[in-house]
């Protein structure tokens, strides 16, 4: 109980940064299917995270995403099928500020955790292809902020298969690039 206690306080003392934003994604997958190929597409992302402390902070978010891959398949019935996901990225991560801090002008950072992906729509999924409705991932990247401002890039390899069955098709882990803009808000 005091070791919660003790966090807790520590939590509320340290800084708090609230970061609205916006971005783009690319997804795409580990392997392509053995009678075709997987392309990723632009998507999009909106939400936000949240920061805690300054030098070494935690941060956890929630962003509303639509994801998109292109399938295109050969032989005797050749047809492109783009591959449209929406639902809720969950990401929480560490990350050290590496120059500035938050009372510089310009400052960078790294950082890395781990995030779920809840599917709430799917749409052009082949009939050979059954979707999971979570998809769990781990992230690295970068981030650069300016006065009020931030960018973050970061790459998410997946560590589950978003299908169910591999045997019709196996397509492996997703893999996303995220970047994301915003502003930062320090309390």
């Amino acid at each position: 109980m005091a070791g919660m206690l003790l966090c807790a306080s520590a939590t509320l003392q340290a800084q708090t940064t609230i970061k609205p934003g916006a971005g783009i994604n690319i997804s795409n997958f580990s392997k392509d299917p053995a009678n075709g190929e997987v392309s990723g597409k632009t998507g999009w992302q909106l939400g936000g995270t949240v920061a805690f402390g300054k030098k070494f902070y935690f941060e956890p978010g929630l962003f509303y995403v639509g994801r998109s891959t292109e399938f295109v398949t050969t032989g005797s019935s050749a047809q492109n099928v783009t591959l449209d996901l929406k639902g809720f990225r969950i990401p929480v991560g560490v990350g050290i500020n590496v120059l500035g801090n938050e009372k510089t002008l310009v400052s960078l950072r790294g950082f890395g955790g781990a995030s779920a992906f809840f599917i709430t729509s799917k749409s052009g999924v082949p009939a050979t292809v059954d979707i999971k409705s979570t998809d769990f991932g781990l992230y690295a990247g970068a981030g650069l902020d300016f006065w009020k401002l931030f960018i973050d890039a970061s790459y998410e390899w997946s560590v589950t298969n978003i299908q169910e069955n591999v045997n019709q098709i196996d397509i492996g882990q997703a893999r996303n690039f995220w970047l994301t803009a915003g502003l930062r808000i320090n309390l």
